[in-house]
């Protein structure tokens, strides 16, 4: 009965030889699957502050490369304008003033004066006397525009041009696209002042100022704070300017602007749309090569 219930050895030979190959196949299947240690990581390199900058975001620096330019480029064509205004001014010191000579020509002193005072390079000053005495050289003359904006502005337009014409035709076109209006010789210029200008961009003491303006021999002065913060704004009477310019550079404070301007005696406050058409019009009459410069009379 016992050996009815054993299997033949064969069949066992054959069961044995199937559980060993199949154990094989575990064997080599868990090693495929085995975990590995992993290759090392290359050490990281320090990143300096210069590398940093150049794996800024592209848009950001895009951005922020914008703003310098456009920074950089008002204040670049500023001092391009002042620069080609004192060349004007200059050619037209020596040509109506008698000359090149400073010492006998006093109007071509105080231009130089006044240009060294804006920081016009040298170089441009002797270049702007020795063009005023070539024939081809335009005989400048200036003049004065005066004009209506929006919400009660009004508007100086101060132009130094060789073509009048030329400078006639630009400055009422500019104001008349935008909506202005040019008013009638001396409607709107008996309600300013002519005064001296000297803007610097710095803080400025009043006591200080004071006591160099006297010694400078200035009878006027009025200290202002600029648009800007951190920046004073001087008024003086126009014939005392240069002595103005000369006590501000006394007190350490070599970079300044020097001009001539119309000061309004009833400033206004226009509401926010009308001031931006208003600036509209100032900015482009700006842009004209023929033009100096444009007071308003805006308080905003």
């Amino acid at each position: 009965l016992l050996l009815r219930f054993l299997l033949p050895s064969s069949l066992v030979k054959m069961k044995l030889s199937t559980s060993l190959l199949a154990l094989s196949l575990l064997v080599s299947g868990a090693e495929s699957f085995s975990i590995r240690p992993l290759v090392s990581a290359p050490k990281t390199s320090t990143v300096s502050s210069s590398d940093r900058t150049s794996i800024c975001s592209p848009l950001f620096m895009g951005r922020a490369a914008a703003v310098r330019a456009a920074t950089k480029s008002k204040t670049d064509a500023k001092k391009a304008k002042i620069n080609a205004v004192y060349g004007k001014k200059i050619i037209m010191a020596v040509k109506q003033g008698g000359g090149p000579d400073t010492v006998s020509n006093t109007v071509l002193r105080d231009v130089i004066k006044a240009a060294k005072a804006n920081n016009v390079p040298v170089d441009n000053i002797e270049r702007a006397i020795k063009k005023a005495s070539e024939p081809a050289s335009g005989d400048f003359a200036e003049s004065t525009f005066e004009a209506y904006g929006f919400g009660g502005a009004s508007m100086i337009v101060n132009v130094l041009s060789d073509n009048p014409n030329r400078s006639t035709a630009d400055v009422k076109s500019t104001v008349n696209k935008r909506g202005g209006k040019i008013a009638e010789q001396g409607s709107v210029l008996f309600m300013y002042d002519r005064k001296g200008k000297v803007e610097v961009p710095a803080k400025v003491e009043e006591e200080d100022l004071l006591e160099a303006a006297i010694e400078a021999g200035c009878e006027d002065m009025e200290l202002l704070e600029g648009d800007e913060e951190g920046t004073s704004v001087i008024f003086t009477d126009p014939k005392e300017a240069g002595m103005m310019a000369e006590a501000v550079k006394s007190l350490g404070h070599d970079e300044m602007k020097v001009n001539l301007v119309w000061v309004t005696k009833a400033p206004i406050e226009c509401t926010d749309e009308d001031f931006e058409k208003n600036m509209d019009i100032i900015d482009a009459l700006e842009e004209l090569d023929d033009v100096d410069s444009v007071e308003h009379n805006m308080s905003n």
